[in-house]
């Protein structure tokens, strides 16, 4: 028996601040949720799989319009056409409370009760799937605690929509601990709302599958799903599968060796280029970081902006890359440091350093960039010029950016003054 495992597709999820950007890929991206999930169905049918498990999220949230319901119902009738049967249950994003529309499941298809776990046996495969859902988004009760024992007789799997025991950047819904899922006697725990792949155990098997696509920057390396191969009434195989076609990336470049400009540039270049081999041929979105002691950072500090965009450019030039953020986080080697000795340097880091441990009073400057972000806005719209994520602007995270940023281009002046 094959059985194919995916959770959290968070079809149509929605792209925040990348439309900003000139040049951003917006519909690829925009619409990768989709193509990841078509991926996950044409994976079923050529593997030939028994079954489709998912373990919550399919959708990011009640539906814009129904082309969102549309599109899943299609692909569920892709594997109805198949003869794969589908289990589901739903999550945090989708629900009972969040998805208010609906539509007629194709007859594989059997979404789990959101009221008291739900035992669907499949005769003909000897298997047995138990879960959950949601009724409302937030669900802080141990679900898996009133979970029924698995029957001896069947292969039992647990689908459950969890924290687990805690997971950072995730909030603490359906937690349980391993020893709680142990108790089951389940072969197979098919776990969603982590987005990071992960195996927490083999005995019996207890696995996150990730979700099926990267949403955006902090969710990096290969998405989709697990396939887990069952012979004689035990687990001998679970292969991660790939699935994402859009491949989220960070690209940190150390400078400490480089003299200036144009060597950084290459290092870059040479990195875009290892990105694009490593990532196929998926989209490789790759968010960029300077670091290091370097001879290059006055340079590259006199001209943030303009290094920038030859990054950009360099990585247009890469084919199927895009650099979505570039952050200078350089320093000066060390017979330079005299720099920061200067009295308004001094000043100025005091300061910053004040503001940064006081979010109040970090706070109280984000008024004041009220009228720069309705102007960017406007000229956003008019395409004069640079395109800017009017989101972040007035944001803490913004606001310590533009402090830290102050502080280096001060440095990178007097450095420039005293040659």
């Amino acid at each position: 028996m094959r059985i194919l495992h995916a959770a959290d597709l968070h079809i149509d999820s929605p792209l925040g601040g990348l439309s900003a950007y000139e040049g951003a890929p917006v519909d690829e991206i925009r619409g990768a949720t989709r193509r990841a999930t078509e991926h996950l169905v044409d994976t079923a049918i050529a593997q030939e799989v028994d079954v489709v498990v998912v373990a919550g999220d399919v959708f990011d949230g009640d539906w814009r319009d129904y082309s969102t319901g549309l599109f899943w119902i299609g692909q569920l009738a892709r594997l109805n056409d198949a003869g794969i049967p589908v289990v589901v249950i739903t999550g945090n994003h989708d629900a009972a409370s969040i998805v208010s529309q609906s539509l007629t499941l194709p007859p594989n298809t059997a979404l789990l009760s959101n009221a008291h776990p739900e035992v669907l046996v499949i005769d003909d495969l000897d298997l047995a799937v138990v879960g959950q859902g949601y009724a409302s988004r937030v669900v802080t009760d141990d679900l898996a605690a009133a979970y029924p024992p698995a029957d001896p007789g069947l292969f039992t799997i647990g689908l459950l929509h969890t924290s687990l025991d805690g997971r950072p950047g995730h909030d603490a819904y359906a937690p349980t601990t391993v020893e709680t899922l142990r108790s089951k006697g389940y072969k197979y725990w098919g776990l969603g709302h982590v987005h990071q792949r992960e195996v927490i155990a083999t005995d019996p098997w207890i696995v996150f599958p990730g979700n099926v696509q990267g949403r955006h920057s902090r969710e990096t390396g290969p998405k989709g799903a697990t396939l887990v191969t069952v012979e004689s009434g035990q687990v001998v195989d679970v292969d991660a599968i790939p699935l994402d076609v859009v491949r989220f990336t960070t690209c940190e470049v150390d400078a400490s060796d480089m003299r200036d400009r144009d060597e950084v540039v290459g290092t870059v270049a040479q990195r875009f280029a290892e990105i694009r081999v490593e990532a196929g041929s998926r989209l490789a979105v790759a968010r960029v970081k300077l670091v290091g002691a370097s001879p290059a950072h006055e340079e590259l500090w006199r001209d943030p902006h303009g290094f920038e965009a030859e990054v950009r450019s360099v990585a247009q030039q890469a084919d199927r890359v895009w650099a979505e953020k570039v952050t200078l986080a350089t320093s000066r080697p060390g017979d330079r440091d005299r720099f920061r000795d200067d009295e308004a340097v001094t000043a100025i880091s005091a300061r910053i350093t004040q503001l940064r441990g006081t979010p109040g009073l970090l706070a109280e400057y984000a008024g004041e960039l009220d009228a720069l972000r309705t102007k960017l806005a406007a000229d956003a719209r008019s395409g004069g010029h640079d395109a800017v994520d009017t989101l972040r602007i007035g944001t803490p995270e913004h606001l310590a950016e533009c402090l830290d940023a102050s502080r280096e281009l001060i440095i990178a002046l007097l450095a420039d003054g005293a040659t």
